[in-house]
Parts: structure tokens; sequence; C-alpha cells
């Protein structure tokens, strides 16, 4: 009715011999329009706005999914940091151990290593100690032996100089009194 109203006003304005007449026609003419824009617009609303407003609801629900998962992902990244960071703290501690058992298991490999190098070198000294001896015992029966064979020879030597027996006994007992005094051992 205001509308009316006022389309009525608006005729009873126009003075005559003007283009533009706002009367009765013109004014169903606008009601028309309005009636029509108002249709077009549910019409329009119904047919595009309800499936653009869907189209943007379901955009805004992946878009929004994705800052989730984005979300998580981050999450899970920094759990992964922290772990790796965890890890490499343990992998610096076995370090440590491995390296020390390693010096361990050395240190009682180099002891034990020594320990039979030392065994070996006492029985070798051993060895060369008791094979001096029986050489220096050879050495000297040698020398006896070859002692009395110098001694064989010069007592037939004074023997064929004709001397007498006194003389022959005489040294005799002295040749062997000075190898009775005699040290084989130096």
């Amino acid at each position: 009715m205001i509308l009316l109203d006022f389309g009525l006003l608006l005729l009873s304005d126009v003075p005559d011999g003007r283009v533009f007449g706002v009367d009765s026609q013109t004014l169903i003419q606008i009601i028309a329009n309005f009636i029509n824009v108002g249709g077009l617009a549910v019409v329009l609303s119904i047919l595009l706005y309800k499936p653009v407003r869907a189209v943007l609801r379901k955009r805004t629900d992946r878009i929004q999914g994705q800052l989730i998962q984005a979300e998580e992902e981050m999450k899970r990244a920094t759990e992964l940091r922290i772990e790796y960071e965890q890890k490499m703290e343990n992998v610096e501690q076995e370090r440590e151990e491995i390296l020390g058992e390693a010096r361990k298991a050395a240190s009682e490999t180099s002891r034990r290593l020594v320990a039979e190098a030392k065994k070996e070198a006492d029985a070798i000294r051993d060895r060369a100690t008791h094979n001096v001896e029986m050489e220096w015992q050879r050495a000297e029966s040698d020398m006896r032996t070859a002692i009395i064979d110098v001694s064989a020879v010069m007592a037939e030597k004074f023997v064929s100089l004709a001397i007498n027996k006194e003389t022959h006994d005489r040294l005799f007992n002295e040749t062997m009194e000075d190898l009775e005094g005699m040290s084989w051992r130096d």
C-alpha cells in the first residue's frame, strides 16, 4: 500500500508535456518489475546461491582438513625430530660404550700378548743358557782330552830323551798336581 500511495503521489506531481510521465501503467510496470526481480532473486538463490554456498562450504571444509592434516604432520615431524635427536644422543653413548669395550679388549689382548712374549723369551733364554752350559761342558771335556793328549805327547818326548825313572815320576806327579789344581771354569 505504501507503494501505491507513493505511485499516486508521483502521478499527481508530473506536469503536462513532460517526456516521462508517471501514470498507472508505469506504476504497474514498476510493481511487476519488483515482483520479477524478487522472483528472480528467489529462483537464483535456489538455483545458484545454495549450490555456490555448498561448493564454498566444501572448499572451506577441504582447506580446514588440509590445515588439520598439516598440523598433524607438523606434530609428527616434531616428534620424529625429537626421536631422531634422542637416537643421535643414544648413538653417541653407544659409540662411547663400544669404544670403551674395544679399548678394554685391546688392553687385555695386549697384556696377554706381552705375557706370551715374556714366556717365549724366558723359554728362549733358558734354552740358550742350557745350550751355553752344554757347549761349556763339551769345551771343557774337549780341553781335558786335549790336555791329556798333550801330556801324553810330552811324556813320550821325555821318555824318548831317555829320562830316568825318577825324573819321569817327578815330572808326572808335577803335571798331575798342576792339572788337579787348575780350575776348568772361569
